[in-house]
């Protein structure tokens, strides 16, 4: 999706574009549910609209989240964020992954400048003083003066460009799967921290490590689910036939949402913590989950990823004209432009990941007398939002 949108934003430039996925037929439009979904926030949204992708995406396939609501592991601390309250439509919107990758492909059929290769590998990627050098497994070959790497946490341009990377697998799995349920869930994304308190027994023996569990709204009456949990718990999980899991999925959601049926075939995602040491080298600049990954806590991994997009291309179209798109000098602008709020996210992230999955009881007290003493500062909750808000 990053690397798609990156292109999108820079129409008027001479581009290509390698996808290992075969190209969306255009006649086909995605059909049924997507397991995978992002919470887009409303400065995405903006953005996607002007690339014009957005309003590709049927309306009724686009749901608002009004309401936030966040509960700790001691069964009573919570915050909540209100769109309403906070003078806003919306706090993000939830779309599928299907959904935003047709919307972000089509528009790529009538861009001037754009040869497209999909469906095919880089077979070498050659970086030198002077230009880049692109062998296909297809038997095609490319010369260009930058290399954007928005080829994920195994990036090949991340590696020939000599950019170091630190990785910390965090023991857990994302169990991610829809349910349609016997309540509206009226516009409301819902997040329970879970702590180590995950009870062993009711989970075959197999505790927690530290849970999240999170619901967000879908059309009509359905939601999404993200559990992501200790990877032995994980397995069992997926291991469920479709009634068990969703009784389970219903039971950690302390049932708001009345009893679950399962839509889509639940799947699983390995969490990492992943960053780039820097974003850029000479003739290479990284964007999305090529530079960072984080925990899916916050829902803002595509977040920080359509950000990239959005200020590379705004720092590459204001370049003097003539000037080498590969330039280093030039390539520092975006990755000054990106340095704080990607250390920002990615750390508050991981340490609230921290927080929660230690069993320390002191530790537990203050986490979750935090939540309810920010529930009471709305400056401090306005604050929150309106960065998560983009």
């Amino acid at each position: 999706m990053v690397g798609v949108a990156t292109a999108r934003a820079l129409a008027g430039e001479r581009i290509a574009l390698i996808s290992q996925e075969p190209r969306p037929a255009p006649a086909r439009a995605p059909q049924g549910f997507d397991a995978r979904v992002y919470a887009i926030s409303p400065g995405n949204a903006a953005f996607l609209a002007r690339l014009g992708a957005w309003n590709a995406i049927p309306e009724d396939r686009l749901t608002p989240v009004h309401v936030m609501r966040v509960h700790g592991d001691d069964g009573k601390s919570r915050i909540e964020f209100d769109a309403y309250r906070s003078g806003v439509s919306e706090l993000a919107w939830i779309v599928e992954d299907r959904r935003v990758q047709y919307a972000l492909w089509r528009g790529l059929e009538t861009q001037a400048g754009l040869s497209v290769h999909a469906g095919t590998a880089i077979r070498e990627l050659q970086i030198g003083d002077d230009g880049v050098r692109v062998a296909l497994d297809d038997g095609r070959s490319l010369g260009a003066r930058l290399v954007i790497g928005a080829d994920g946490a195994r990036s090949l341009v991340r590696e020939r460009a000599g950019i170091a990377v630190q990785a910390q697998a965090y023991g857990q799995t994302a169990v991610v799967a829809n349910f349609a349920c016997s309540r509206a869930h009226r516009n409301v994304a819902w997040q329970w921290f879970q702590g180590n308190r995950g009870n062993a027994a009711a989970s075959g023996g197999v505790g927690h490590g530290g849970a999240v569990f999170a619901l967000l709204p879908l059309p009509g009456d359905h939601v999404s689910m993200v559990w992501s949990t200790a990877s032995a718990h994980a397995e069992r999980l997926l291991a469920l036939d479709a009634q068990a899991l969703a009784r389970e999925a219903a039971s950690a959601a302390q049932h708001v949402l009345g009893d679950f049926s399962l839509v889509t075939a639940a799947r699983g995602f390995a969490l990492q913590r992943l960053a780039a040491a820097r974003l850029v080298a000479p003739r290479a600049a990284l964007a999305g989950d090529a530079a960072h990954v984080i925990h899916p806590l916050a829902g803002q991994g595509a977040n920080l990823g359509l950000q990239d997009a959005r200020l590379l291309a705004q720092v590459l179209a204001a370049r003097a004209p003539g000037r080498d798109p590969g330039d280093l000098r030039l390539l520092r602008r975006y990755a000054r432009a990106r340095a704080e709020d990607i250390l920002a996210m990615s750390t508050t992230v991981h340490g609230l990941h921290r927080l929660f999955d230690s069993p320390a009881p002191a530790l537990a007290r203050l986490r979750n007398s935090g939540l309810n003493f920010a529930d009471r500062l709305p400056v401090l909750k306005t604050l929150l939002m309106r960065q998560a808000m983009g």
